[in-house]
């Protein structure tokens, strides 16, 4: 079904996890009255009012003040529980949040480790009262040899994972073992999509990604409070605290499961001090290569990535298609825009065949994002960083504001994630579905011409399935610098309807970063997506 580790295997993701989580307000000391009944339970502290409203007020309060650290206790010991050490700590699904309701959906909790030191409060919300869910060791099961076991009660939680659903029937995933959303790890969260995999990442705040001299902060969410389910159908709703050093926010998730998984996020974002790069729903990724570009001898299985493309749907109505690379060097893009329809990090290749792997990779959830309100005016930012191994995340996609990131300011917006293997709305145009590279000319007519690019680049749709008997759309080519040649379309010689391929040669001029722009359209009207490229120069 699922893997164990609800975030990815990712050093990059490791890098982030160590740095300091942060914290607003300080923990209460645990006390056997404030056990609740059961065996085992869940102890709880005692009640305090709670509402979101409440919880925004406190996130511009804490960015009127300087930022403070949560100290982690017993550190010696937390850097001891390693990966090997961490995944052997599992959270008893008899204690979990809900295990017999309200509600279908237990929550589960993550023991802290090496690589998510710090404690993160969590709180069960009634009737606008939060209790806090305190840390019990008796709630995990762990080897005798642990060094967990040395931690004391104020060890806390490191996340929140949420189980499948208790009342589903014997042919659905057993919610003791499977969970289908998961938050650990500074402000990142995770969640399966209809193929029960996880993949990408989501994010609640990014600073500083890509900014030239400036390094990356990661804010972290600091508190959740999960609502206590009115019936045993519907969401789970849940909201967190975010702190960091140049920011404070207040989230509230609303997280549907059906086929798919669908989060309806809410989030009101608090600046300390200016911030370069605000990135606003980011989405972190994997994509390591492709059929696209492939070294010889490289790697045995054909392909290796989490996501395979970023799609834009504009204000204007343009539908985009980027596939992804893995550079030579950090690669910035940027898309401007005014109000956006949506963006995501997409894995369109789901064949089993195209990646070989046992970890599979084509059941990987693409990540859609759609804004709820107007945006304004900004960019959707594409951040591909070098990377030489699958265990590093080393795709971002955001929307950054065009507006300045000022101290002082507050963002307020409402989007939605979803989580699934297609984009969430249907399109009339067809989408790429390949993009292959590579030495231009014909092999029939040798020597090969030097520093020209042959490309293939493929589409499938209905638009395209409705051509006219006979009839052939038009490759629409266009690039910054550079020309074209040997250009042509024809449809794809495996008796798919609507399944059609561009194929064209590119020659270069300059040593300047190119951008390709590709399309198909018949009798004047498009029939696909529009196909962007970037060829960057060979580094000297």
């Amino acid at each position: 079904m699922n893997d164990d580790t609800p975030l990815p295997r990712r050093h990059f993701m490791t890098a982030l996890a160590t740095s300091t989580v942060m914290a607003a307000f300080a923990r209460p000391s645990w006390s056997a009255e404030d056990a609740s009944a059961g065996t085992p339970g869940l102890a709880l502290g005692p009640e305090q009012p709670f509402s979101f409203e409440a919880l925004c007020e406190q996130a511009r309060a804490l960015a009127r003040r300087p930022f403070e650290a949560v100290p982690v206790s017993h550190r010696d010991v937390v850097e001891q529980i390693d990966w090997e050490a961490h995944s052997q700590i599992r959270f008893k699904p008899e204690a979990a949040l809900f295990a017999a309701g309200p509600g279908q959906f237990p929550v589960a909790f993550f023991h802290p480790g090496k690589f998510f030191p710090a404690p993160v409060h969590m709180y069960r919300v009634d009737n606008g009262q939060a209790r806090e869910v305190l840390y019990d060791p008796r709630l995990f099961d762990m080897p005798a040899n642990s060094p967990a076991h040395g931690l004391g009660p104020d060890a806390g939680f490191a996340g929140l994972r949420i189980q499948e659903s208790r009342l589903a029937g014997p042919d659905h995933p057993d919610w003791h073992n499977n969970d289908w959303a998961a938050f650990l790890g500074a402000s990142y969260f995770r969640a399966i999509g209809d193929q029960y995999q996880y993949g990408l990442s989501a994010r609640g705040l990014a600073i500083d990604v890509a900014v030239p001299d400036l390094k990356e902060e990661f804010p972290a969410f600091t508190r959740f409070y999960i609502e206590t389910p009115s019936s045993d159908s519907g969401p789970l709703t849940v909201y967190a605290l975010l702190d960091s050093p140049s920011a404070s926010g207040a989230y509230r998730f609303v997280l549907t499961r059906g086929a798919n998984v669908v989060m309806e996020v809410q989030a009101q974002v608090n600046l300390r001090r200016d911030v370069a790069q605000l990135g606003l729903a980011p989405a972190t990724s994997m994509y390591l290569f492709s059929k696209t570009a492939k070294k010889t001898r490289y790697d045995w299985r054909p392909e290796v990535h989490d996501s395979d493309g970023l799609a834009l749907w504009t204000g204007r109505d343009e539908h985009l298609w980027r596939p992804l690379e893995n550079p030579a060097h950090h690669r910035l893009s940027l898309f401007a825009d005014r109000d956006p329809r949506g963006f995501g990090l997409m894995q369109r290749e789901r064949h089993f065949d195209a990646y070989l792997d046992g970890v599979h990779y084509e059941r990987r959830p693409s990540l859609w994002v759609e804004p709820l309100d107007a945006w304004g005016e900004g960019s959707v930012l594409l951040w591909e960083i070098a990377s030489p191994e699958e265990t590093i995340d080393n795709i971002v996609a955001m929307w950054v504001p065009k507006a300045p990131a000022l101290a002082g300011s507050e963002q307020r917006l409402r989007y939605r994630l979803y989580w699934q293997a297609e984009e969430p709305f249907a399109t009339p145009y067809a989408r790429c579905t390949a993009t292959l590279r590579g030495r231009g000319g014909q092999p029939e007519h040798p020597p090969r011409p030097s520093g020209v690019e042959k490309f293939v680049v493929a589409f499938q749709g209905p638009a395209l399935a409705a051509l006219p008997p006979g009839a052939i759309p038009e490759a629409v080519l266009s690039a910054t610098h550079g020309t074209f040649s040997g250009v042509f379309t024809e449809a794809v010689p495996d008796g798919t309807p609507g399944h059609w391929r561009a194929q064209f040669d590119y020659t270069p001029e300059g040593h300047e970063t190119a951008e390709l722009r590709l399309f198909l359209r018949h009798a004047g009207q498009p029939l696909s997506e529009t196909w962007l490229f970037q060829i960057q120069p060979d580094p000297a």
